[in-house]
């Protein structure tokens, strides 16, 4: 007999297959942000400016994945490089005016979608998804040694 834990496999396995509905190229459809810019942007934005080095801790990936990510971001005007403000001596990454926009806008698009996809949920089983959802991100965030800020 399967565990419970077999059909929560499945169900990620095809949840991150639907790659959150029709993704393209790195990119969700109707998006102007990559998959790692939203992430990104998502982090800085909850936690404030951060360095190379903080950004490797978070996310569990080397200082060269990050320098590309982080400059295709200032390429593209989402984040700016500035000094600690705490006075250390790493420069930190904060979002620009451009990239805080873009993440409210994608932000909104994807919001957009789930609405669709959940139109005829009851509100209470949306936030009884959303509070599981959250469960699962911390036990996974804890067992990993990396959690995620949270609004």
């Amino acid at each position: 007999m399967n565990r419970p834990t077999h059909e929560v496999e499945y169900e990620q396995m095809l949840l991150s297959r639907h790659s959150f509905l029709h993704q393209r190229g790195g990119r969700l459809q109707n998006s102007t942000l990559e998959r790692s810019a939203y992430i990104l942007l998502s982090r800085i934005d909850v936690q404030g400016p951060m360095s190379i080095g903080e950004l490797s801790d978070a996310f569990g990936l080397d200082a060269s994945t990050l320098n590309r990510q982080t400059a295709a971001a200032m390429r593209a005007g989402l984040v700016e490089r500035i000094p600690d403000p705490d006075g250390g001596m790493a420069r930190k990454f904060r979002i620009t005016d451009k990239g805080e926009r873009s993440l409210e806008e994608e932000r909104a698009g994807i919001v957009d979608s789930l609405d669709q996809v959940m139109a005829d949920w009851p509100e209470d089983d949306i936030a009884a998804f959303a509070g599981y959802l959250k469960r699962f991100n911390i036990s996974i965030e804890r067992i990993a040694g990396r959690p995620w800020p949270r609004p």
